[in-house]
């Protein structure tokens, strides 16, 4: 169980690489701001997780999670297949629903806990997206030893457009 997560640097945001025909500009003009970027992972209530299966098959899930703190925090039963793909190889991938408004996040999942009194507060806060659709957790769901099934993904790489190929950006850690 991961507990020590130190705050992120901000992002190095450069222009993605695609293969010569997908009409790329030269240079780094319309880049997307990290900014408009994160607001798009804070809003959103749907999710797609993507891991690897220990036979190196794929597996896709939709998930509901929330952006707080530069990562994306999601909580369940560690005996799903997502959770138990992510303990044995932790990267994984978290995409929006949209193809066109497309937000990809190459990251690191693992199991952690939050102390009630800080970030689970500010998590519960943000799960509030959840409360109409019956899910509302306390800010002292994560504090137990197990962390209640909460995972966090730690960004290492996102890719982004909203109007492709024009505003293709790469954002690093």
């Amino acid at each position: 169980m991961r507990t020590d997560l130190p705050p992120l640097p901000a992002p190095v945001r450069d222009r993605a690489v695609l293969p010569e025909g997908y009409g790329l500009p030269d240079d780094d003009e319309g880049l997307l701001e990290w900014s408009e970027v994160e607001a798009r992972l804070v809003a959103a209530k749907h999710y797609w997780l993507g891991s690897v299966r220990p036979d190196g098959r794929p597996h896709a899930v939709p998930r509901w999670g929330v952006w707080v703190d530069g990562r994306f925090w999601y909580d369940g039963s560690p005996e799903t297949r997502h959770a138990r793909n992510a303990e044995r190889r932790p990267a994984v991938t978290l995409t929006l629903e949209s193809g066109s408004q497309a937000v990809i996040v190459e990251g690191d999942s693992y199991a952690t806990r939050a102390d009630a009194a800080e970030l689970g507060a500010r998590l519960s806060a943000a799960f509030g997206k959840y409360r109409d659709d019956g899910y509302a957790p306390d800010a002292d769901a994560w504090s137990g030893d197990d962390g209640g099934g909460l995972r966090v993904i730690t960004p290492r790489r996102v890719l982004a457009w909203f109007a492709f190929p024009h505003d293709v950006t790469r954002f690093r850690w």
